[in-house]
């Protein structure tokens, strides 16, 4: 054990596969265990860096090996898999995670505090409610032109329907009057569901200065701020804003060869519920260009005059996550005097 460098792991969720390298590169260790058991190796191995996939379960045991004094490296796995022999299974696999590991010029994802998985939780569940809402809203929709009737789309409608389907559905049989009510309170329980995941967010926020100083932005709001936190931490793992920016898919996609320049659309990598969030916040900023987008000056008035409307979108996402990231390096509120002077 004392000749270990690295140890490669491929996460399971009830077995894992350890693969041990030394200084040479050669594996000298070669094990499954459970999950009981992988927990006592770790407790039990001397001191040494430990690397797998960030995945599902990865953060916890990123802590875990961390807390035993291990040096955790968590590979993204794209960047693991062109270190794949052969075919692929377990032990392959956290062989590959072993030599990817001790490359010198590889990316890592930091481990997330566990108040930082909570938070995403509560993000996560609340996408799902989100969800499905509007799979019950659509659902409702899609019952009603079976009988021909039209429902417009909204929440302001949603929230009505008895009185609506009252005056505009009438002749609909009671028994399918019977099933679109019972629809609608599963609605509304979505509804308290979402607002309830929004009260919880809120009541960190409070109690967060990073949180604050972040909603200073133009922008960023509660759901942003708070998905900023549970996903970025401090920014560290960032050399600048452009990084930050280049890691959401806010850059567009290259495809150069040939001493040849070619530019596509966003490359769309990253994080999609941040940069989503990223985006309607420029959207909304765009929304009121003569109140919150005058803190841009003529930059945005310049690029919404020569550019399309969703061009300019991402453009002012991309400086949005820019913000973010100074903000969280320097631990200083949004400052619109210096933004304007950046920006003439």
């Amino acid at each position: 054990m004392m000749s270990i460098q690295v140890i490669g792991i491929d996460l399971g969720k009830s077995n894992f596969h350890l693969v041990g390298h030394d200084h040479k590169g050669q594996a000298v260790l070669r094990k499954k265990l459970s999950r009981q058991q992988l927990v006592q190796f770790v407790q039990n191995t001397p001191v040494s860096t430990i690397a797998f996939e960030a995945c599902g379960g990865a953060h916890w045991l990123g802590r875990l090996c961390m807390s035993n004094g291990h040096t955790v490296k968590l590979l993204p796995p794209q960047y693991v898999k062109p270190y794949v022999k052969g075919n692929k299974n377990d032990f392959i696999d956290a062989d590959a995670i072993a030599e990817a590991a001790t490359r010198p010029s590889m990316r890592y994802v930091p481990v997330k505090s566990e108040e930082a998985q909570l938070l995403s939780a509560i993000h996560r569940i609340r996408h799902g409610y989100i969800k499905d809402r509007t799979a019950c809203m659509s659902r409702i929709g899609a019952l009603l032109l079976e009988f021909g009737v039209s429902f417009p789309q909204g929440h302001s409608v949603m929230k009505t329907l008895p009185a609506w389907l009252a005056i505009h559905a009438r002749h609909l049989p009671i028994l399918i009057q019977n099933e679109l009510l019972g629809l609608h309170q599963h609605y509304q329980a979505l509804m308290l569901k979402v607002a309830e995941q929004d009260s919880k967010l809120k009541r960190y926020l409070a109690q967060n200065e990073d949180a604050q100083l972040l909603k200073s932005i133009p922008g960023i709001g509660d759901i942003t701020a708070s998905q900023c936190i549970a996903e970025l931490g401090n920014g560290s793992q960032f050399h600048n804003g452009r990084n930050l920016a280049a890691w959401l898919g806010l850059v567009p996609h290259q495809h150069s060869t040939g001493g040849k320049t070619r530019l596509l659309g966003i490359s769309k990598r990253g994080n999609k519920h941040l940069r989503t969030l990223f985006i309607h916040g420029a959207r909304a900023i765009l929304s009121r260009p003569e109140k919150t987008g005058a803190v841009f000056g003529s930059w945005l008035t310049q690029l919404r005059a020569s550019k399309p409307f969703n061009v300019v979108c991402v453009a002012l996402a991309n400086k949005l996550a820019r913000m973010v990231w100074a903000v969280l390096k320097y631990r200083q509120g949004f400052n619109a005097a210096k933004l304007q002077s950046g920006c003439a």
